[in-house]
């Protein structure tokens, strides 16, 4: 029987490991990698290759925070990537007392396609090109180019918007939870996870109510915990199947929810 949003009220086991959910490692190296993801990733195992199991962003953000609260009032940052991220975020923040920031990122899209991207710039000005879908595109030195300096200045803007001339904290030596609103193919949060590395993160923790099974496995291998309760396998994914409500989140509501955590 299909589980729906109505029936995540409570009783899991927060702390469940995926354990059937990694393929077994084919050399002493992939063997560590594997060990690394296999122990740091957590899911809720009821909830494994399940649709519509999210009311919406906001009753997925409290099933994320019940799973961290080991985290709650631990000295650690809470950053959402705008614009899906902010209000999963949000709810993290506030049920764990925890700061609220933004991690501005975003996916440099086809020329052809704005749903599609070939690479992603963040809040920093880490650049990270996807190389092999390079190989299979036909755009020029130039295009590329072009397309990483338009994103570059969108992420400079939104940067500016939603942050303004606030100082970036400190993230040395305490927990920095970076939450989206799912993992599809993770490249956008790779790169977020650089930029906050390069920024002086050394102990993050991603945050996702659902994610693709691919997706999870490359992420943990880059972050020292990853929380995930609804992970998915496949060939067809999408985020927004794990939401009974699905809709876009504009950047005023992106302001709105800011503006209540700094007042």
């Amino acid at each position: 029987m299909e589980q729906n949003a109505s029936s995540l009220e409570g009783g899991h086991d927060y702390t469940s490991f995926s354990w059937t959910l990694f393929q077994e490692p084919t050399s002493p190296k992939s063997s560590l990698m594997h060990a690394r993801s296999l122990h740091s990733t957590f899911d809720l195992p009821e909830l494994r290759d399940r649709v519509r199991v999210f009311r919406d962003r906001k009753h997925a953000g409290k099933v994320v925070a019940e799973m961290l609260h080991a985290y709650q009032k631990g000295g650690g940052i809470v950053f959402g990537i705008p614009a899906g991220g902010v209000p999963v975020g949000a709810v993290i923040s506030a049920h764990l007392h925890l700061p609220f920031d933004v991690a501005v990122v975003s996916k440099i899209t086809l020329p052809w396609n704005t749903e599609a991207g070939y690479g992603a710039v963040a809040f920093d000005g880490t650049v990270r090109l996807n190389d092999d879908l390079l190989l299979n595109i036909r755009l020029t030195k130039d295009e590329v180019q072009k397309g990483i300096e338009s994103t570059s200045s969108k992420v400079a803007g939104r940067v500016n918007k939603l942050r303004s001339k606030k100082p970036f904290p400190g993230l040395s030596k305490r927990p920095v939870i970076l939450v989206d609103d799912g993992l599809a193919s993770g490249f956008t949060m790779r790169v977020a996870v650089e930029a906050l590395r390069k920024t002086g993160a050394d102990h993050i923790i991603v945050a996702v109510p659902t994610g693709h099974l691919g997706a999870v496995e490359h992420i943990a291998r880059e972050v020292e915990a990853l929380y995930c309760p609804n992970i998915r396998g496949g060939w067809r994914f999408a985020v927004a199947d794990a939401y009974e409500q699905w809709s876009d989140v504009d950047e005023q509501e992106v302001i709105t929810i800011l503006k209540k955590f700094t007042g």
